[in-house]
């Protein structure tokens, strides 16, 4: 059996591609071949796999997950606020939209565009119920 690292799987497409550890190239993975480890696929993950021809290039299959990467904190930008001064800036509501949609795709690189847009009408709307931003 082969080793490698998930390259990038798209769990909406329910396929990706495993990078060998012995080079080479890609070799394509579909979800109906993991049972119930699709949700487990995320880059960086190691696993353990079995190469076939197919169709369009080399197909995994008897795929095991041997390793799932740490989950990615995402970075918080810190800024320091005079003790006079307790209150902070209060962001346009564009620019908390961009914020989000900044950090969902850092944390989340597979995140669907629609996806982004649920995410950030809710955080929008409860910033705003919140004072949070200007609204």
């Amino acid at each position: 059996m082969a080793t490698g690292s998930v390259v990038r799987f798209d769990k909406t497409r329910g396929f990706g591609f495993i990078a060998p550890d012995e080079g080479g190239d890609d070799v394509f993975v579909h979800a109906s071949v993991l049972n119930d480890d699709a949700q487990l696929m995320v880059s960086g993950t190691r696993v353990q796999f079995q190469v076939m021809e197919g169709e369009r290039g080399l197909k995994a299959f008897g795929v095991q997950i041997l390793e799932t990467p740490a989950p990615v904190t995402p970075r918080v930008d810190v800024r320091t606020v005079s003790r006079e001064d307790d209150l902070c800036d209060v962001l346009s509501t564009a620019e908390f939209a961009q914020k989000i949609t900044d950090v969902l795709i850092e944390v989340a690189p597979a995140v669907t565009g629609a996806q982004i847009v649920q995410v950030r009408q809710r955080l929008v709307s409860f910033a705003q119920s919140h004072g949070w931003i200007e609204g």
